[in-house]
């Protein structure tokens, strides 16, 4: 009993579909300020369908995922999340990938298809976008500069 006499109240178990959910959100829109960010910087941006076969041995398109509660078929499940391409010269341009995370950890096997994705030159260099110290802010780590050392 509480000092004005009332039952306290039981602490309820977290939600867990709702956090779900909530997570899933705050991840998108993380993306798309990530794609919004780089856009302004002269960036253009596509959604990267693809994924790395390490038994094939190449770049194969991503398996579509379908949600059986929403009933919808989700398209973007490829890695990383983004392709970015820029004129460097005339003729020239940087195409790199982009991996957004909202922590900035990839794990074990994200980090097998990133190096393979460089070794193979499919991109240039691929970043991982996580989110800054300010609020607000995005930060963005080489790959080749914090892993492949």
């Amino acid at each position: 009993m509480s000092q004005t006499n009332k039952p306290l109240k039981k602490v309820s178990k977290t939600n867990f579909s709702k956090q779900g959910k909530r997570n899933r959100a705050a991840g998108a829109r993380f993306e798309l300020k990530v794609r919004k960010d780089l856009e302004s910087q002269g960036w253009i941006m596509n959604k990267w369908t693809n994924n790395v076969d390490f038994e094939q041995n190449k770049v194969v398109p991503a398996k579509r995922k379908f949600n059986p509660f929403l009933k919808v078929m989700s398209i973007g499940t490829g890695f990383p999340d983004f392709s970015g391409s820029k004129a460097i010269s005339r003729g020239a341009y940087d195409v790199v990938g982009i991996e957004v995370k909202g922590n900035g950890w990839l794990d074990k096997e994200e980090k097998e298809k990133c190096k393979w994705l460089i070794n193979n030159k499919i991109f240039s260099k691929i970043l991982i976008a996580r989110k800054g110290n300010k609020r607000g802010g995005i930060d963005y780590i080489d790959f080749e500069k914090k892993y492949m050392k």
